[in-house]
């Protein structure tokens, strides 16, 4: 569902808007060629997606907690600031501002496993919101093997560093800034906009119900290799916006190993995930003895047994590979225990995700990008059994169950039409919404607007 996020009178949101306006316009009458040093960033984007589904088959089914059959629009619409500055020698501080709206599918964020716009968690009605989207403090550590350059960028400085060094991250960010890269699936503002497309779908991470949170991420460079550690706080309810600051008892933990390789003299990367959340939540086997045994028409009966802190935990493996100049591939694959119910993120236990981006150099297009990419995301043994007896959690519950896994076909063209802006044609097809087969399938038609200063 999409969370109740904190008003701003519309005074406020001009103002902001007027300064993010002018500041656009003075960064780019200003604006020199990229320098190699950086003591101080501005940078600032905009991003407007539009999504409509036709109607499809509803299986005859009553919607609880469905994606709606009959054809409707959502819209997304997001600006952002990302300020830094040096504050002492290797010291970085970054604040990023951010306004938004929007209105998902069917009135609620439900109805499937995985989502068809990543930016949706951020908004929460057709008002424009203002809220701190991060605040965090970087330190680096320079320890030999050579130096690299590090290009200007969103919430990072160009500048010298070395290649072996320690990175120390810490405030209010989000996971995936740390950990899960990869270079062609990973922004759904410029990328793919399924969200199984930009990080693992069954990556439950601690955050807000934005996606950020409080905490802290140590990364170690080692020549072709990257180990990464990281705690972050969690919600104080399961998929809520108020944060639970507890983070000795409440967190999530993740670490992960990356490798640098080449094959056949193209370069790629190779990395392992695992992760764990420790939280009050309920475990999918409570929950469908108290449905069956105590209340049998409560269908949410996973509010009535958050009864102790749980632990859930996974497993991923994700791959980057460039094939020639213009065409790289992906794949990103994680397993999860899957007894408890969803943290964080989306409703799904296992998940697998590849695909290729090949850019528009290939035809005398190279600020063009084309993306093809399929997903498949399945539920555990316990969370199918609770839905399958009429039982309803955060995100879906057609009241019975009918189990396939959700298949996803995502492709994209993204179309440059001036310098650092893109106008994108998107289409998805969703096989057995929610991993219901007797729904759907759906079919997702997008147009996004994106804009870098």
């Amino acid at each position: 569902m999409i969370r109740k996020k904190q008003q701003c009178s519309l005074s406020r949101v001009a103002l902001v808007t007027s300064s993010f306006v002018f500041l656009v316009c003075v960064s780019a009458l200003s604006r020199a060629e990229t320098h190699e040093f950086e003591d101080t960033s501005a940078k600032y984007q905009t991003t407007f997606n539009w999504q409509r589904h036709p109607a499809f088959n509803n299986g005859g089914i009553t919607p609880n907690n469905s994606l709606i059959s009959k054809s409707e629009s959502m819209y997304t619409f997001s600006t952002t600031a990302h300020w830094g500055a040096r504050v002492w020698q290797d010291g970085e501080l970054y604040f990023n501002p951010e306004v938004v709206s929007g209105v998902p599918f069917s009135d609620n964020l439900v109805g499937l496993g995985g989502f068809t716009n990543g930016e949706i968690t951020r908004a929460a009605g057709t008002d424009l919101k203002l809220y701190r989207q991060r605040l965090f403090l970087r330190q680096t550590w320079n320890k030999g093997g050579g130096s690299e350059q590090v290009e200007s960028d969103f919430n990072q400085m160009a500048g010298t560093v070395d290649k072996n060094r320690i990175v120390l991250t810490a405030g209010n960010f989000s996971t995936l800034d740390v950990f899960d890269d990869n270079k062609y699936a990973k922004d759904p503002r410029t990328q793919f906009m399924n969200w199984g497309n930009w990080t693992y779908s069954s990556f439950d991470y601690a955050a807000d119900a934005r996606g950020y949170g409080w905490g802290f991420a140590v990364e170690w460079y080692l020549d072709d290799w990257v180990f990464k550690l990281g705690r972050m706080t969690g919600p104080k309810e399961p998929n809520g916006l108020a944060v639970d600051y507890q983070i000795a008892k409440h967190y999530g933990d993740q670490f992960e190993v990356e490798r640098a390789h080449t094959i056949a003299n193209r370069p790629g990367k190779a990395r392992v995930l695992v992760w764990r959340d420790r939280a009050n939540m309920a475990s999918f086997s409570d929950a469908l003895t108290y449905l069956n045994t105590y209340n049998p028409s409560d269908k949410e009966t996973i509010l009535q047994v958050r009864n102790g802190d749980k632990t859930k935990y996974g497993l991923g493996f994700n791959i980057e590979q460039e094939i020639s100049s213009n065409v790289g591939a992906f794949m990103r694959v994680m397993k999860t225990d899957g007894r408890t119910e969803t943290y964080a993120f989306t409703e799904v236990d296992n998940s697998f995700s590849g695909g290729v981006l090949i850019k528009g150099g290939a035809w005398s297009r190279p600020a063009d990008n084309l993306g093809l990419s399929f997903m498949q995301n399945q539920l555990s043994n316990d969370r199918r059994k609770y839905l399958a007896a009429g039982g309803i959690s955060f995100f879906i519950g057609d009241g019975s169950l009918s189990y396939k896994p959700e298949n996803i076909f995502e492709g994209f063209y993204s179309f440059g039409i001036y310098k650092n802006t893109w106008l994108t044609a998107d289409y998805q097809r969703i096989s057995n919404p929610a991993y219901n087969s007797a729904r759907g399938p759906v079919n997702v038609y997008a147009f996004r607007f994106h804009s870098e200063f």
